[in-house]
């Protein structure tokens, strides 16, 4: 279930999309874990589908299906996008893309930004696919899915484009890899990453030492058909940098 378009003034082809996670809410007192055969990362595993109530305890900010198991809660949204370009034709919202998308990146939570190239006017950007907490990988292919409520502040960046989907926490940057091979999504991710550190001034040779030697690799998600990996930039380790480095 997804919501939106929302048309955001002044947005245009060329331009980059900053949105700023203020606050992730949950609406419900619980959320669905689901195995299903044929699903998830382990897709011959299951033989029999079976869904897994996770209930809130919203004090110590975690969900429980079982006595004995708390899974911490870190709500965030699997899906936010802006429009891809008219040229894509109909695109699915299972497979995430350049655009943003169904990414199920769990570090997008309240005090995160997500980047977003602009291929439309008024952008339209498009949320939804609620996630109360999930593991890298969103190993039976959902999260916990959840009813939440995002707010957040849009900011548009003129003529600067951008030609992948990037992040920042308040700690690290972060650079995703796309495609259906986890190994080239590797691949991709680690581009992606020693792209970013050239931007900053180092040559691709130093950018990729700083990559073998300080920046982390997750796998984001191997189930949305367009699989994920995603680079942890630590902001620490550039001591003579300042940030935030946008232009605009």
């Amino acid at each position: 279930m997804l919501t939106g378009p929302i048309y955001i003034e002044e947005a245009e082809p060329g331009d980059m999309l900053e949105v700023r996670i203020l606050d992730i809410r949950l609406r419900s007192d619980y959320g669905v874990n689901s195995v299903w055969p044929k699903g998830g990362g382990l897709p011959d595993a299951i033989t029999q589908s079976e869904s897994f109530v996770y209930k809130y305890d919203k004090k110590k900010k975690i969900g429980s299906f079982k006595e004995g198991i708390e899974i911490p809660l870190q709500p965030f949204m699997g899906v936010m996008a802006v429009s891809p370009p008219p040229q894509s034709g109909r695109v699915s919202s299972i497979p995430p893309g350049f655009y943003g998308g169904n990414l199920d990146l769990k570090h997008l939570v309240k005090g995160t930004t997500l980047y977003l190239p602009v291929s439309v006017k008024g952008a339209l950007f498009t949320t939804g696919d609620c996630h109360a907490a999930q593991g890298n990988g969103e190993l039976s292919g959902v999260a916990i899915e959840a009813s939440l409520t995002l707010i957040a502040q849009f900011i548009v960046h003129k003529n600067n484009p951008l030609k992948h989907v990037r992040a920042e926490t308040p700690t690290h940057f972060i650079a995703i890899g796309l495609d259906p091979d986890l190994r080239q999504a590797m691949k991709n991710a680690a581009q992606e990453a020693c792209k970013w550190i050239v931007e900053w001034g180092y040559t691709f040779n130093e950018a990729y030492s700083i990559a073998s030697t300080g920046v982390n690799f997750e796998v984001t998600q191997v189930v949305d058909q367009t699989l994920g990996v995603h680079a942890m930039i630590p902001k620490s380790i550039f001591t003579n940098k300042k940030f935030p480095y946008w232009k605009g």
